[in-house]
């Protein structure tokens, strides 16, 4: 998608602090993090949403799962991370572009949800 900010980064259009790289996935800094460590993880194929994935996007989306993980610890949560993957104007989904957002860092993330 030639106006996917996500695609843009994988061709290397637009610069990103990036943490890991492989053959499906780049992971990098979220440019307004909102705890000490937030990573981004997308796919390097453009998949919209976790709402149009197909049984076909298994592997991908396994490799996200997979390496979540080690990269929360490397870059400074090692003792517990939160994967949050926003999916829809319901779910506050700002890129058009499927992402996992790795929070984490030295202090609890919080309870999950506000009771409404």
């Amino acid at each position: 998608m030639e106006d996917c900010l996500f695609c843009k980064i994988v061709a290397g259009k637009i610069p990103a602090r990036k943490v890991y790289e492989d053959d499906e996935v780049l992971a990098f800094h979220d440019i307004k993090p909102a705890r000490p460590v937030h990573v981004l993880v997308i796919p390097k194929r453009h998949i919209t949403s976790l709402a149009s994935t197909t049984e076909t996007d298994l592997p991908v989306l396994g490799r996200i799962l997979a390496i979540a993980n080690r990269l929360a610890c490397e870059q400074g949560s090692p003792d517990g991370f939160r994967l949050i993957i926003n999916t829809g104007p319901i779910g506050h989904q700002e890129v058009q572009h499927l992402h996992a957002h790795i929070v984490g860092g030295p202090e609890p993330v919080g309870p999950m949800l506000k009771r409404a």
